[in-house]
Parts: structure tokens; sequence; C-alpha cells
């Protein structure tokens, strides 16, 4: 059987097979499990995996019609996770339990064992491939569960390209399936670069998504430090001592079930309201970060305009602190798993330009995959981080509607709110014939530009009546 789509295609449909057979939140591990099962059997050898004897994939094939497949294929997970302590508790064992079909994980085996993994390089990356295309795939079916776990790869893309994390260490505090770090070693090798030019470092609340994460690692031979368990990074960071050179993050949107000790060092900026994390989280990250150290971090819109008072106080004092470089507002429809609008924050201890943050309204961008599914393209993303590079090269001159860099005393007039649509202004109207849809969408976002900005001036006459009434 060739790489490439087919390859995918083929193996999903094989995966369905089990659909219905077993709990839809195990359904993954399931699959994902086996796939890595018949790569490191055919790569034993030649790959980094150790397979023992009885736990090859012609052993599990030979019991494939039988109603002991199941045990057979936990056995022999067992024993490769002994063989290679880096899979230690990280392979799923659950095909012999009662309630699975085994007659369905029969024909499951057959139809993976038509598949051909071999140990080289190359065939690695299809397993990569195959692997990123199931956690999609799942993530799209569990819809906001899905969101647990995956990142859509055009913003870790997009965050990776800002960031160029081309050596040094890496960290996620909320690392999901480690789709961060994973693009992290695609930038560094894309530019000649070796894996271990970088060193990732990362954490996970949710067993099941540190499993998935650790499992994803060694399917793209990354050597990272997860921990050797799952905790909650609020309440136990596993990393206490590291500074990291480079943060990568997509925190959950507006936790409000948190570990809150309000006496946590880590809140050097303010005490984050206990109904909401979003600056429990950039405090965080902020803390980890090493001197020179720069941060990307996917919030809540919220976040940029909120009008709580811990959370405005700390907004305020980032800003102050000369931390933030960047904020760019997203497109919406990025994320099938909420609905909620979202941005992305840039922090960087190592600022080239100083007192001076660089904003972003990248609303208008994008392209519909599908009736509810919104992609940033390369030439996107391209546009958004050459924007970037510009600035901090001292190049960027400013695109009406699209990017302005403002100076601290300009964002202190705004009350430190980081709408980049209360930057920018609008853009330009097109000279010549411009298309009715163009020009639609041109009216529409400095129409609401416009309404951002009346909002902020009824702030603005608001607070001042109530200073008069004082």
């Amino acid at each position: 059987m060739g790489s490439g789509l087919d390859l995918k295609e083929t193996l999903w449909r094989a995966a369905d097979k089990l659909r219905g057979s077993v709990d839809a939140a195990q359904y993954r591990d399931f699959v994902l499990g086996l796939v890595f099962l018949k790569y490191v059997s055919d790569s034993s050898g030649e790959g980094s995996f150790r397979v023992p004897d009885g736990a090859r994939w012609a052993d599990i094939a030979e019991r494939a019609g039988s109603e002991t497949v199941g045990a057979v294929i936990d056995s022999a997970m067992d024993d490769v996770m002994r063989a290679n302590p880096a899979l230690s508790g990280v392979l799923p064992r659950l095909f012999g339990r009662d309630g699975v079909d085994q007659r369905r994980v029969g024909e499951l085996v057959t139809l993976i064992g038509d598949v051909r993994f071999g140990g080289r390089e190359a065939t690695r990356d299809v397993l990569g491939e195959v692997y990123e295309y199931f956690l999609e795939k799942f993530a799209r079916a569990e819809g906001k569960r899905g969101g647990e776990f995956y990142t859509p790869s055009s913003v870790v893309r997009l965050l990776v390209e800002i960031l160029e994390p081309f050596r040094g260490r890496v960290y996620d505090p909320c690392c999901g399936s480690g789709g961060m770090f994973v693009q992290a070693e695609r930038f560094v090798l894309s530019h000649r670069g070796r894996r271990d030019d970088i060193a990732v470092h990362g954490q996970e609340a949710n067993e099941r998504t540190w499993r998935l994460a650790k499992l994803n690692l060694a399917v793209h031979g990354i050597a990272g430090d997860l921990s050797t368990r799952w905790a909650d990074t609020f309440e136990k960071d596993a990393h206490p001592e590291l500074r990291a050179d480079f943060v990568l993050a997509n925190p959950p949107f507006n936790m409000s079930d948190w570990y809150r000790d309000a006496n946590d060092p880590r809140w050097r900026f303010g005490v984050p309201p206990g109904g909401n994390a979003n600056f429990a989280w950039m405090q965080h990250i902020v803390a980890k970060l090493g001197p020179g150290g720069a941060a990307g971090v996917v919030m809540a819109n919220g976040s940029m305009s909120s009008r709580q008072s811990a959370e405005r106080g700390i907004r305020a004092a980032m800003v102050e602190a000369d931390l933030v470089s960047c904020v760019v507002a997203l497109p919406g429809q990025l994320f099938r798993s909420t609905p909620i609008p979202a941005c992305l924050w840039f922090f960087d201890r190592g600022k080239a330009v100083r007192d001076e943050v660089l904003f972003i309204d990248a609303r208008a961008m994008g392209i519909m995959v599908d009736r509810t599914e919104r992609v940033l393209s390369d030439t996107d993303i391209g546009t958004i981080a050459g924007t970037y590079h510009s600035w901090r090269d001292g190049n960027h001159s400013g695109v009406p509607g699209f990017s302005h860099a403002a100076r601290l005393d300009e964002i202190r007039s705004r009350d430190h709110v980081l709408t980049p649509g209360r930057y920018v202004g609008t853009a330009r109207p097109d000279t010549g014939d411009e298309p009715a849809a163009n020009r639609v969408e041109r009216l529409t976002k400095e129409l609401f530009a416009q309404f951002e900005e009346s909002s902020r001036l009824d702030e603005v006459v608001r607070a001042e009546l109530g200073r008069l009434n004082e």
C-alpha cells in the first residue's frame, strides 16, 4: 500500500470498523495504538524501538480471526512498553476488554496488516502524517471535546513562523497532543537544523491526552520531557526550574474551574480572578520565559479588552512592563471546537523595539474549507509573520486596516485595551473598479471598526460623567 492521502484515508476507513463497538471516548486510543504497534513491528531492527518476540505483528495477525485477538494485542502492548522505557504507560491496553467486538478488532488487524511501514526516516514521516491526520479527524468528530487535545495546524504554524524557534528550550504548559512540538521540530528541520537543536518540555493535566502527546512525540522521533505523569500546571508545576527560550501554548479558553493560590509567586502582575484562568495562564507563561525568551499564546478575544478589574490591571501591568510585543486578531471559524473568537498574544523578554506593541488585524484572512471551518493559507501565514519580522527588524511602516505599531502612550490613552481594530484604522479604498463582494467586506470591516471606536468613546464619556458625580 502506498503513502500519502490514499494511505491516510484507507486507514481511516479501516478505523471506522471499530466505531460503535467501543466507547467513543476511547475510539482514538484503539486506532492510534494499533497503527503505532504495526509501525514499530515493521521497523524493528531499523528504527529506535525494540519489539520482543511474541509481540510482533505476525503474532497478532495469526490470531485475527479468534476471540482472543484483543488479549494478544494487550499483551503485545505490555511487552513493547517493557522493552522501551520511553513508552512506559503510554500504549493502550483496551482490546481484550468485555464488550469489545473481537470480530471487528480482527477485521481492523487484517486491514492494517496490508500497510507496510519500514524503518527509514521517510517512512517515519509517513507515520507522523498519518498520526496527525487521525488527530485532526478525531478532533473534528469529537467537536468541543476535540479542542482539549488539538489546535488547528494553521494556527500552530503561524505561532511557529512568528517565533522562529531555531534553537533552545521549547515549552508548552498545556500541551494537548503535542502539536506545538511537532511543528517546532518541523520548522527546525526545514531550516537545515537538527532534532536536538531544540529541547522539548511540556505538561498536560488530562491523562488520556498526556498519553496521546507521549505517543505523538514517539511517532515523530522527538525526545521530549512531558514529565512522568499528567498533572495540573497550576497545582503542580512539572518543570519548576525551567526557563524557556520559546513558549507555544493554546490554553483552555475562559477556564472557570481552576486551582488558584492567591499567594502564588507567579502572579507578579496581579492575582487572576477565580472565575477565569486566562491571565493565570499568561502570567505562568511569562514566568517561564528565560532571558530573551519569547512566547506565543492563543487566547479568547475577551482577554484583549476585559473590564473586569483584576484582568484589566494585569493586562495594563504586562504592557507597562514592556513584555507584550504583538497582538493578532484572528478570523472567526478557525476553531471547530468553540465559537469563541480568538486572538494571539506574543510576549518577548528581549524586545528589539522597546515601548511599542505591534497590532495586526487578520480577521479578513483565511479561506473556508467547508461550511463551518476556516484555515489560514500559506500566504496569510507568510503575510502575518512577515509583518511581525519587519516590525521586529525596524522596517515596519504600518498598513491601514491591517497593522499598526503603537507606542505605550497611545495604548495608555485607550486604557490598555489591546483590540487591534482600535489601532489599525481602516483600509484605504481600492482605486478603479472594486468587485462588489470585496467592497461589502471592506465596508463591513470599516463599520465594525467604527462600532468599536464608538464603544470606546462611550466608555470614556461614562467614566468622566461618573467622576463628575463623585
